[in-house]
């Protein structure tokens, strides 16, 4: 590289800010639009077979062929925690390869700043692997042989920085994921979960806008699991990057997104603002998804309250409209005579009744059916 492309390069790193602006609110990151992908001889044959209505079962049987997307569409907000989830088979792992084209499409659309992705060639394909999307992957994906400094630089690296070019941009995320000092290391000689905080620094290094994490905690102990949980979000109000999030745990989802995308089967049976979907579940296949969560814990009181600037009669104080409905309940030792005024940035917006929070935390199914069961019903 030249001297003026060295100064450059240490330039940009030194100007680079601690922290992002946060995206205008709404903005479209990537938009995927009537996304199917099928696995098999004929995809495009077997596709015109799935568009008439086959379903998964029926195109493995009869045709031979995997269905891996059905009719995807999904808007991916800028500066957002997009969190995409089901079981094993649902396609959620599928889906996220396409984002950086390691899976090509059967038919759709995807679009990245607006840009049509699937329209590029070879040069504009790595550019965006290698500037604008990180990925973030289950088995940490380190170079052996390579040290935890080296591994952070990598995406720098691979764009044509020396080790003396990149070091301090990689020490200051190994810093920030909290590795400081550890550089000099290998992968082996770290745990999981120290393996993981590097494939995340490798990833900030890397400075991409758009973050993409596949199982990026399945692999690791539970209380490790709860750490990165918790530096994500750290970082993520901190930098406000978008972030493609794919989980099986619905725990992990409903803590991490802003926007919740719940496939079965290859198809998007509901997806939307996590709070609403906990309380508005549109299908039985999410009834029994979430019929086991621990509703007090993840149910915020912003959910649940009326929204209102008068004081109540009864009232018991002030609470947070990002609270969880646990830490009330905890709060007003289980009196449901109490009602609370909703707070946000210091003004109040709304009023909390216990009684309907002691209803929002009855299950979609059990309500249902205590209704059913009254005269009347």
């Amino acid at each position: 590289m030249s001297a003026a492309a060295n100064q450059d390069i240490e330039t940009e790193m030194r100007d680079q800010p601690e922290t992002a602006a946060a995206a205008p609110a709404g903005e479209v990151k990537v938009a995927i639009r009537k996304l199917f992908k099928i696995f098999g001889a004929d995809p495009q044959g077997a596709l015109a077979q799935v568009e008439a209505g086959m379903g998964k079962n029926e195109l493995l049987e009869q045709h031979g062929h995997v269905l891996g997307l059905r009719d995807i569409d999904v808007d991916i907000e800028a500066g957002k925690i997009t969190v995409i989830m089901g079981l094993s088979g649902s396609g959620k792992s599928t889906l996220i390869r396409h984002l950086n084209r390691l899976i090509e499409p059967t038919a759709g659309e995807i679009r990245v700043d607006g840009e049509d992705v699937l329209a590029y060639g070879p040069a504009q394909l790595r550019r965006l692997r290698r500037e604008k999307m990180s990925m973030v992957f289950q088995k940490f994906a380190l170079l052996p042989h390579r040290t935890v400094l080296e591994n952070a630089g990598l995406a720098l690296a691979v764009r044509g920085y020396t080790k003396q070019e990149f070091e301090d941009e990689a020490n200051k995320w190994l810093e920030r994921v909290g590795l400081g000092g550890n550089g000099g290391q290998y992968p082996h000689q770290l745990s999981g979960g120290m393996q993981q905080r590097v494939g995340i620094a490798r990833a900030l290094t890397s400075n991409a806008e758009i973050m993409l994490m596949d199982e990026a905690f399945s692999a690791l102990d539970p209380l490790i699991r709860t750490d990165m949980q918790n530096l994500l979000l750290e970082l993520q109000n901190e930098l406000h990057k978008t972030v493609v999030f794919i989980t099986h745990d619905l725990d992990e989802a409903l803590k991490l997104a802003d926007h919740l995308v719940i496939l079965n089967e290859g198809y998007i049976v509901q997806q939307g603002e996590p709070q609403d979907i906990l309380l508005h579940p549109n299908d039985d296949y999410i009834v029994d998804f979430i019929s086991d969560i621990n509703r007090a814990r993840v149910l915020r009181v912003r959910s649940v309250m009326h929204k209102t600037r008068t004081t109540p009669d009864n009232c018991a104080g002030e609470v947070d409209h990002d609270d969880n409905l646990e830490s009330v309940i905890a709060r007003s030792q289980g009196d449901t005579a109490y009602s609370y005024k909703v707070m946000r940035d210091g003004e109040q917006i709304g009023v909390l009744d216990m009684k309907a929070l002691v209803r929002a935390l009855v299950p979609t199914r059990a309500a249902e059916d205590g209704l059913r069961a009254r005269p009347g019903g």
